[in-house]
């Protein structure tokens, strides 16, 4: 199951992503924002991030204006790897490498077609389980054990 949230400024760009998934028969919970009238991007970040925690769904999409602001509130949760993504090449990179488990995309940056192309590649790519990926993931998560 796949976590979205947006806010207003990505809305019009998640109706494309829900529609591709729709499309592919992929499952998701859409946990808002719903229009395009202004709300805080930290309350649909932290709800992708909660289903995550909680084991209701294994990966997120978040977009807002730019993908910046989301992004940066889902990784301030624990056990949340989300990677503000441009291109294809970043989406593959970061599950390869990062195990990321959330993409974030900007609305105002990323167009629809190029939007759905880092998504499929975000979704079909598996993290590569390289021991040097795995250690790198495992510093990340707890911070200050190998200073």
């Amino acid at each position: 199951m796949i976590a979205l949230g947006c806010d207003h400024g990505g809305y019009e760009l998640m109706q494309e992503v829900k529609a591709y998934l729709d499309k592919q028969g992929l499952e998701y919970q859409d946990f808002g924002c719903y229009s395009n009238e202004a709300v805080d991007y930290p309350v649909y970040a932290r709800k992708v991030g909660h289903a995550i925690q909680n084991g209701t769904c294994d990966k997120g999409i978040l977009i807002c204006g730019t993908g910046i602001g989301i992004s940066i509130t889902a990784n301030k949760m624990e056990g949340i790897r989300a990677a503000l993504c441009t291109d294809c090449f970043c989406a593959e990179a970061t599950r390869l490498h990062n195990d990321a488990n959330v993409l974030a995309m900007g609305g105002r940056v990323v167009g629809p077609g190029l939007a759905i192309k880092i998504v499929e590649t975000f979704l079909n790519t598996p993290f590569s389980g390289e021991e040097r990926h795995e250690r790198r993931i495992h510093l990340i998560e707890h911070e200050g054990e190998n200073e």
